[in-house]
């Protein structure tokens, strides 16, 4: 197997010669490596120096690059295509694999299933995708059986552009209009597009620079579109109104502080559109009645640092959910619409420690929220009555969210359920009578059945105590003895939790052989809010050590052994695997980093960068606080990278992504090379079309996870 990687393409070598690459000094399998050359940059700050012998990767002009790939240094550029050149002959001999598994997850995403339609007012709403293609139909018919009217055909919309990603879609409250965000260059910047569903017509903004996730909705009234302005720097600052039909925009709100971002919404009962303002240590919302639309929006409570609150409303009264006054999991409060300032808030539902409140959903007659108890998540329906009924699942570990889409004026609840063996089911629960039945059932392709499959829920003990759940997904019969290849997934930050979803990428690797498993590190909310905050600025590196403690657990249970576990994170899951891989580079079989926020001391030093002045409170203020400087230092990937022996890596970004750069990867990758004792590939691969994230496409998707298990299967031969 080794001799094929000897094997080197023409336009690899004149690539990598292209680039300045010399010889490298180890044994290393296959071709030589690109080795960019060092031109030290002394930094200095805060009496600190630092030397950072790659900061040239980064483009002068980064910001119009992101737009323009045209615009990116020439040498850049030379070195960038070097790197792709240099992985793709590695890779080559992983194509058959790599076209295996993309083969075997598009057989277990299963066809044939009606769509499920959303019923609201006289119509029924449902989306589908086309056999053989890669993007869903949006459509509606009449509620009492009817003629299909498309709304929105993606593939049409998709057809002639690289890449194509839909942010938001959705229809007027009165039905006559449908409204998407699409982004044609992956940079995240939204055209916003509307739709006469009365005449076909469409109108275009071609240029919004919209920020399209939760950032484009209709008014209550139909009679407007409110959206969110990205400025050059990419941060949204801005909510306009304009007509639905057309006409000039109206600023209705700016935000000053480039710490904060922005979302508008509304309620439930249609009674209030809304803007959020919000960070990770503040929120203020602002309310627009749906009667008057253009009115000067409603301050609710100003922003304080440390309170954190969302409102629906419900029963003639505001809801808060609120963390105020030391409800860390959250509670629930009441205010009046004429006093929804927190002088006039009352408690409802009083906060329970370890019951983290993660959603809250109003219908005419019932109140839900969608909660988190030891991991699992669970809802909890309220009556006008006072009367709480739970919904639950029995499961070792499963994934539970709302329907985004309800009808508020029935009583019929709408779920997601599923599970890592389980394929989606949307539920319907009658909140007044109890009753609950399938409405569909997500298929996995012919042959599949759950029971070839077994989920267990551990808790892997961290150095501190601390008990760190762990999901693990493998076929029925597994044999513990030490000999299976185990991929271990994680992102533990920000709050967000790694959910026990159906996976069809994880499915086709288990039945290959492999053990999956999701660490529910610090730094997610699995355990609640004090998870978090645990695995957050001063205590991030308990996101590091909670994932060596999770694949230490499995390798003593006998799931696997050391060298035969595969690690996968992306992006700040990537600055996981930049940790990992300096702590502990001899328990990996291979890393693999997906768009990694890896040059962490730096980016955190760019007062320009659209997110740094935003997550300040999740990692620190290296510019202002030295303490905050030091312990940066002391567990970013990129200045830790030392003399030792590296596993297989293989290290992915897109050259229009603004929130986690290019050159980050490019640089650790560079910084790897230098260092690293062993012979084990260190791979780059930068997508010279993309963003954050891939295009939408089922075939891009799964294209890009084939690569990353072929490389998975290639690296475990490698070490």
């Amino acid at each position: 197997m080794r001799r094929r990687f000897f094997l080197q393409t023409a336009m690899a070598t004149s690539l990598l010669a292209l680039a300045g690459c010399g010889t490298t000094p180890k044994a290393a399998i296959g071709p030589t490596p690109p080795r960019p050359i060092k031109r030290p940059k002394r930094i200095v700050q805060l009496g600190r120096t630092r030397i950072d012998n790659y900061a040239w990767l980064r483009d002068a002009n980064w910001a119009q690059v992101s737009r323009d790939t045209s615009l990116l240094n020439p040498e850049i550029r030379a070195h960038l295509d070097a790197e792709n050149a240099y992985a793709d002959a590695l890779l080559a001999p992983t194509q058959a694999r790599q076209d295996f598994y993309a083969r075997q997850m598009m057989a277990l995403t299963g066809t044939g299933a009606a769509p499920l339609a959303v019923p609201d007012g006289d119509w029924e709403y449902y989306t589908y995708v086309r056999p053989g293609e890669d993007h869903p139909v949006h459509a509606r018919r009449p509620r009492g059986g009817g003629a299909e009217q498309i709304l929105l055909d993606e593939q049409e919309r998709a057809r002639g552009h690289a890449y194509y990603r839909l942010a938001e879609a959705t229809h007027s409250p009165d039905h006559r209009f449908y409204l998407w965000a699409e982004d044609l260059e992956g940079g995240d910047r939204h055209r916003i597009c509307v739709r006469n569903l009365e005449t076909g017509g469409i109108t275009t903004t071609p240029n919004a620079d919209a920020y399209g996730y939760n950032g484009v909705i209709f008014s209550p009234c139909s009679r407007f579109v409110f959206w969110i302005w990205r400025d050059p720097l990419s941060r949204p600052t801005r909510v306009y109104r304009r007509p639905v039909t057309g006409g000039a925009d109206v600023l209705v709100y700016a935000e000053k502080d480039p710490a904060l971002f922005m979302s508008v919404g509304r309620t439930a009962s249609n009674r209030y559109a809304f803007i959020h303002i919000l960070g990770p240590d503040v929120d203020e919302v602002r309310l627009i009645p749906a009667k008057e639309p253009t009115a000067e929006p409603i301050l609710m409570e100003p922003r304080q640092p440390g309170l954190h609150y969302r409102v629906e409303d419900w029963d003639g009264d505001l809801i808060i959910l609120t963390d105020a006054d030391g409800a860390v999991d959250g509670k629930l409060m009441r205010a009046s619409p004429g006093q929804p300032g927190r002088a006039h808030w009352r408690e409802w539902v009083a906060h329970q420690p370890g019951r983290h409140i993660m959603e809250i959903r109003a219908f005419r007659d019932h109140f839900v929220r969608l909660e988190r108890v030891d991991a699992k998540p669970i809802v909890t329906v309220t009556d006008r009555a006072g009367k709480d009924s739970t919904i639950g699942f029995d499961e070792p570990a499963y994934a539970l969210s709302l329907e985004k889409l309800q009808e508020h004026d029935g009583s019929l609840l709408r779920l997601i359920y599923q599970s890592p063996r389980q394929p989606r089911q949307w539920l319907e629960q009658d909140m007044a009578s109890g009753q609950r039945r399938v409405l569909q059932a997500e298929s996995a392709g012919p042959g599949f059945s759950p029971d070839k499959y077994e989920i267990v829920r551990l808790d892997a003990p961290a150095p501190d105590g601390a008990l760190v759940p762990v999901t693990v997904l493998m076929r029925k019969g597994t044999k513990l003895d030490g000999s299976n290849p185990l991929l271990i997934y994680s992102y533990g930050a920000y709050g967000i939790s790694s959910e026990a979803e159906f996976s069809i990428p994880a499915l086709a690797l288990v039945d290959q052989g492999w053990v999956y498993a999701i660490a529910h590190i610090r730094g997610g909310s699995e355990r609640g809010r004090n998870w978090f905050l645990e695995g957050r600025r001063f205590q991030k590196k308990n996101s590091y050590t909670d994932f060596i403690a999770a694949a230490e657990h499995l390798i003593a249970k006998g799931y696997t052994r050391r060298q035969r576990v595969v690690a996968y994170g992306l992006s700040a899951g990537g600055l996981l695997m930049g940790g990992i891989a300096n702590l502990r580079p001899d328990l990996w079989g291979g890393i693999i980093a997906q768009v990694p926020f890896v040059d962490m001391l730096n980016t955190m030093s760019d007062a320009d960068h659209p997110l740094v002045p935003a997550f300040r409170p999740d990692w620190g203020d290296p510019l202002a606080d030295p303490e905050a400087y030091d312990y940066i230092l002391s567990i970013s990937p990129y200045e830790n990278v030392t003399a030792q022996a590296y596993p297989p890596t293989l290290a992915t970004a897109g050259i229009r992504d603004d929130r986690v750069s290019y050159w980050e990867a490019a640089k650790w990758v560079a910084a790897l090379r230098e260092h690293t004792t062993g012979k084990a590939p260190i791979l780059f691969r930068i997508n010279m079309a993309a963003g954050h994230q891939s295009a939408a496409g089922l075939s891009d998707q799964y294209g890009q996870m084939a690569l990353f298990w072929a490389f998975a299967e290639q690296a475990l031969d490698w070490v």
